[in-house]
């Protein structure tokens, strides 16, 4: 599988999890048992850093989104923006600019008319932060 098609999966694994409330792992079984369903590594990966660090997106999401509330955001939008967040901070071998990109395409196949554009200024303001953060880093 290739990693757009896993990043794909990934988000519908986050996306199932913000309607059931079940965790990841129980979405894959309940999958698994009842299609033959397989996820990827790469998909598995993801969806699971990102219920484990759920806490630290919705902050980062929080802080991102000026004027608004983070329950106020699709279910659509906020499950990409958790994905694309988790990679920005935790997963070193993918490019910001991947992350936003991908997040933007998959907006667009499973959002609606405003969550491509929000979910790239969202991104946009958080990697200007992140990148900001990862120069004083180096500084210091």
């Amino acid at each position: 599988m290739k990693r757009r098609e896993a990043r794909e999966q990934a988000f519908v694994l986050i996306f199932e999890r913000s309607i059931n409330h079940d965790t990841t792992e129980d979405i894959i079984d309940a999958a698994g048992l009842a299609n033959d369903f397989i996820v990827d590594d790469f998909a598995e990966k993801i969806a699971v850093g990102v219920e484990e660090k759920e806490e630290i997106l919705d902050a980062q999401i929080e802080k991102n989104i000026r004027g608004w509330k983070i329950d106020r955001l699709s279910k659509v939008s906020r499950s990409l923006l958790k994905l694309a967040i988790y990679e920005m901070m935790f997963v070193e071998d993918i490019p910001i600019s991947v992350s936003i990109n991908e997040a933007i395409d998959i907006a667009k196949i499973y959002g609606g008319a405003d969550d491509a554009p929000y979910v790239n200024g969202v991104l946009g303001s958080v990697a200007k932060e992140l990148g900001e953060k990862k120069v004083n880093d180096k500084i210091d």
